[in-house]
């Protein structure tokens, strides 16, 4: 990884999830002013990023902050991730992921400053305009991707999508999430509950994702392309929970139950070869180094956090 974003100025949404608080600290080693965006708890943003809270649902709160900021570059990681099929979801999702994104693109696009705005996809996103996306957060997905293609397209606008497959690592903010719920499981000596595990899925590092995103923030006619973030490879759900298993030596019993299997689940598998030739970018982790890691970083705050 050569690419360098000393004393840009980059303004990162989501910089306290997952993902986005492994980036910023990425960033801030490089040598870049790192503002954080966060509707609420500013204090949860890791040291060192700049503070801001706005709500990216509200259009004129958005053309404040950019007027304001002015950045180099835009990571726009904020979104609501929530998976179910509930109604309930459809504005919460509509407003997080879509709005934002379109109140986003459209302030950046009126600056005309923004070197790259990446905005983050989803393997869950339909492979066609035809097919009904899976859930809300499917379709707000999906449609905030194909705002970002016609802002390429109409405005010469440098958007580009990392469609980021099934990430995990240290430090994942929602517990519930299948690895960091099996190794805290698993950890208490106790036997996690999961559905089938027959599901295939493309898992990624943390690490490798924020390595992807910052390579496409700075790669050569990127813009207007969705570019997969992922590691080419499926492995059942199940799989990952018996590596788990395996690689903390646990004596815990496994436990899957098919009635807990929602439908529609999407199976894809990241495409690599094209990911390689638009970007030259490929993960370096392999599953199990990936899982070790996590392991060993949930081991250590347990350990700290008895």
């Amino acid at each position: 990884m050569t690419e360098t974003f000393q004393s840009e100025h980059i303004l990162v949404t989501g910089a306290s999830g997952f993902i986005g608080a492994h980036l910023c600290r990425r960033l801030l080693r490089q040598g870049a002013r790192v503002v954080g965006v966060s509707r609420a708890h500013p204090e949860r943003l890791p040291e060192g990023v700049e503070p801001c809270t706005a709500n990216l649902a509200h259009s004129a709160e958005v053309e404040q902050l950019l007027a304001r900021e002015k950045p180099d570059r835009i990571f726009h990681l904020a979104s609501c991730v929530k998976g179910g099929r509930s109604r309930d979801l459809v504005e919460p999702t509509f407003s997080a992921n879509l709005a934002s994104t379109v109140h986003l693109m459209t302030a950046a696009a009126g600056l005309g400053t923004c070197r790259s705005f990446v905005l983050t996809g989803s393997l869950e996103e339909p492979e066609t305009v035809q097919a009904a996306p899976s859930s809300p957060y499917a379709a707000s997905k999906a449609a905030a991707s194909a705002y970002a293609r016609m802002f390429h397209a109409l405005y010469a606008f440098p958007a580009v999508i990392a469609r980021v497959f099934m990430v995990y690592g240290p430090d994942q903010k929602d517990r519930n999430k299948l690895v960091p719920y099996v190794i805290d499981t698993l950890l208490r000596g106790e036997t996690p509950k999961m559905s089938s595990g027959t599901r295939l899925v493309d898992w990624i590092y943390v690490d490798d994702v924020v390595d992807g995103l910052m390579r496409l923030a700075v790669g050569d006619n990127l813009a207007g392309q969705t570019v997969d973030i992922g590691s080419g490879r499926l492995e059942s759900v199940r799989s990952v929970v018996e590596r788990i298993h395996r690689l903390m030596n646990s004596a815990a019993a496994l436990q899957f139950d098919p009635a807990a299997d929602r439908p529609l689940e999407q199976v894809r598998t990241a495409d690599m070869e094209r990911t390689e030739s638009l970007a030259g970018w490929r993960p370096r982790f392999t599953l199990d180094q990936g899982l070790q890691a996590t392991i060993d970083w949930h081991r250590e705050r347990m350990a700290s956090h008895p």
